[in-house]
């Protein structure tokens, strides 16, 4: 590991031990003003009576400062390496703010016996200490980064082996300031060359058989000159990176999960979609109950359209319900405009200014209005909110192994795709990130989709 590193890694605690401290005496000096830092709350209405500055200094501003060091300790932000972004850091900044102050109030409850002297101070010491360690953090980083561009605690890599490195690993080297990709060579040789020529960090190993001599040959000189060692195997290039090394006795053994929608991810996920998708079921019910009049006057019945498509894990019908946009026919009449798709990408089939189209589908093609019977799907399980496209079984029966992949989660009204560009995008576009959308899921994520789609709508990009 780099000094560099290091010495980054140690400063934050001094840095964040001098923000939080100094936030709670500020809190404290501004209550015992009566200085509002939001009048419009009125929240000095009260004014109770403060300990002692020696005694709130001693037996809180202090104890509790180290508290909240070691909830950040609990969070990985020591770290001696940068393993989080920017805003995934000031996230858990937020987050130990939020689990400081249940600390601070269950200590004062159940241990003292009391409650805390103060609600408007320690709301305000919340306030200003999440602020001033997430704004001295990011001054850390900055510097840091500085010191990278400048090639100050770079780490030297280098990649070997008788297959290249995958180019999405060399292009994520060259765009990390952390890290000075030297390039690839072929076997050990040149790698022991290479290390007297410019003293190596990491060593990123490519071979498909490490069982082989030169690989214990690698791995005993990384050992000794104090070079980090890492295996990229091949068979997992292309595998989602819910990566986890667990042992078999001595043996160690590499597992993958598909996605991180497993578990408690899957629990709140489905929880979200139920209490969202009724709340938004019950606002949007009188918008609901005017399209479907309009839809019988102008189209007469029925109201609704009901495709069935491939559920979860490639298994099921889903009864995707739709308001119908097309004459009653429509599916009779798809055989014979299959030429005239413009979708040559994929099996997808897909006609610009398709003539089944009625009047007033159009119109509820254009603002996805056609789509809002689904929150039924959404509440009764069969759709998420969020996931990728729903897919119909006969564009699924042409699918590859690799396209499979989009049914490991289950299939949703909006998604990455449906704000990236909608039918714009080709067919392999729209897999990969649906893909990349089951890979990375997060529930930060997915209320960023939801955001996103709203002004999606609303602009009416790439509908059909």
């Amino acid at each position: 590991m780099k000094r560099s590193e290091i010495l980054f890694g140690i400063i934050r605690v001094p840095v964040d031990f001098m923000a939080v401290f100094a936030s709670l005496l500020f809190a404290y000096f501004l209550r015992t003003r009566n200085i509002d830092l939001i009048p419009r709350l009125n929240l000095l209405s009260n004014s109770p009576t403060l300990p002692e500055f020696n005694y709130y200094l001693m037996h809180f501003a202090l104890p509790a400062t180290w508290v909240y060091l070691f909830v950040l300790l609990g969070l990985g932000l020591y770290s001696l390496r940068i393993t989080l972004g920017p805003w995934r850091e000031m996230g858990r900044v937020i987050v130990a703010s939020g689990l400081w102050i249940a600390l601070v109030i269950a200590w004062f409850f159940f241990i003292e016996r009391q409650l805390f002297f103060s609600r408007v101070l320690l709301l305000q010491a919340t306030a200003l200490l999440t602020f001033f360690v997430i704004a001295l953090r990011g001054v850390v980083l900055l510097i840091q980064r500085i010191f990278l561009r400048r090639g100050i605690g770079t780490r030297a890599v280098l990649s070997c082996g008788l297959t290249m490195l995958p180019r999405s690993v060399g292009e994520n080297l060259l765009k990390d300031l952390r890290f000075q990709y030297l390039g690839h060579v072929p076997g050990f040789v040149e790698v022991s060359e290479m290390h007297e020529r410019e003293p190596l960090d990491l060593i990123l190993h490519t071979d498909p058989n490490p069982g082989n001599e030169d690989t214990l040959r690698l791995v005993d000189f990384c050992r000794s000159r104090h070079v980090t060692y890492a295996f990229l195997p091949p068979l997992f290039a292309d595998v989602p990176h819910q990566l986890s090394i667990n042992r078999l006795g001595l043996t160690p053994m590499l597992r993958f999960e598909p996605t991180p929608l497993d578990g408690w991810g899957r629990v709140w996920k489905r929880g979200i979609d139920l209490v969202f998708g009724s709340v938004l079921l019950g606002l949007l019910s009188p918008l609901i109950f005017i399209i479907a009049c309009a839809v019988l006057v102008t189209s007469g019945l029925p109201v609704f359209y009901v495709s069935n498509r491939v559920g979860q894990y490639g298994r099921g019908r889903i009864p995707l319900l739709k308001f119908r946009t097309m004459c009653r026919d429509a599916d009779l009449k798809k055989k014979d405009l299959e030429c005239f798709s413009h979708r040559r990408d994929g099996p997808l089939f897909k006609i610009k200014g398709d003539p089944r189209t009625t009047p007033i589908g159009r119109f509820l093609r254009r603002w996805s209005l056609d789509e809002l019977p689904g929150l039924f799907n959404v509440v009764a399980g069969h759709l998420s909110l969020v996931g990728p496209r729903p897919h119909l079984h006969d564009e699924v029966a042409r699918y590859t192994e690799r396209q499979h992949r989009v049914f490991t989660v289950r299939p949703g009204i909006t998604g990455l795709a449906q704000i990236s560009g909608r039918s714009e995008l080709s067919f392999d576009e729209e897999i990969l990130l649906d893909m990349r959308y089951i890979e990375d899921w997060s529930l930060g994520l997915d209320l960023w989709i939801l955001w996103r789609t709203l002004f999606t709508v609303l602009g009416g990009r790439g509908a059909d």
